[in-house]
């Protein structure tokens, strides 16, 4: 009878996280704009000494056209990157049709540019070149960085940025809509919220959670205390 020897250890496997914040860059920038532009807004209109409903309506007024804002604004960025991209994959696709010999020679240089020996290099740029597909993937993610038909949607992305943004601006509106008639309210649960999304993103970033929440809280503060200021300077008295 035979016996398998197995190995003592284990072959080891580890998984990175999304380091191109295709996720986290517009949920993070959206929702602390929604927070930070709308608590500003409220701080300074409220420095003016302006009644409760003012207040209020300034903060729903603020929280549309920011959200609005937001979304168009990152639907046309998304979608003309899009366009632009699929421009580009075009100009790829008849290049691949027109001069297939000197297509494939540059893809066998891009690999011997990264260290592949020139006959490996030549043999799997000609591999590659047989499938039209594939090698205009290739192709287009070497010298493009991008993949056709995994281009970002501007819909999502405007979708996402409107939702994030809104989340954000709600907080300091909901203690008006509540009822309360002065800023406190509002500010501490603006405060909470700026500390708790830094301390959040903290959590897959190296910083300590205390640090990413004392950083948010920190800028939101500064923006909001300068309103307010402006606010109490010119006051409701002096428009």
């Amino acid at each position: 009878m035979t016996s398998e020897k197995t190995s003592g250890t284990s072959e080891q496997h580890h998984r990175h996280r999304d380091v191109t914040g295709g996720w986290l860059r517009p949920a993070v920038f959206g929702a602390m704009d929604g927070l930070v532009s709308n608590f500003a807004l409220i701080a300074g209109v409220a420095g003016g000494q302006a009644e409760q409903q003012v207040v209020l309506l300034a903060g729903l007024a603020g929280l549309a056209a920011g959200a609005f804002s937001m979304a168009a604004g990152e639907y046309i960025s998304v979608a003309s990157q899009s366009e632009l991209a699929e421009a580009e994959i075009e100009v790829e696709r008849l290049e691949l049709a027109r001069h297939p010999v000197a297509e494939e020679r540059e893809l066998a240089e891009v690999f011997e540019a990264r260290g592949v020996d020139p006959d490996t290099a030549a043999e799997v740029a000609r591999q590659l070149s047989r499938d039209p597909d594939e090698a205009l993937e290739v192709h287009t993610r070497e010298e493009l960085g991008v993949t056709p038909g995994d281009l970002p949607s501007p819909v999502l992305a405007a979708g996402s940025s409107f939702l994030s943004f809104a989340v954000g601006a709600i907080l300091p509106v909901l203690p008006y809509l509540l009822g309360a008639t002065s800023l406190w309210p509002a500010a501490i649960v603006a405060g909470l919220g700026l500390f708790l999304a830094g301390a959040l993103v903290s959590r897959i970033t190296t910083r300590p959670w205390w640090f990413g929440g004392a950083r948010q809280l920190l800028f939101g503060a500064a923006a909001a205390g300068i309103t307010y200021g402006v606010g109490a300077l010119i006051g409701t008295n002096g428009l």
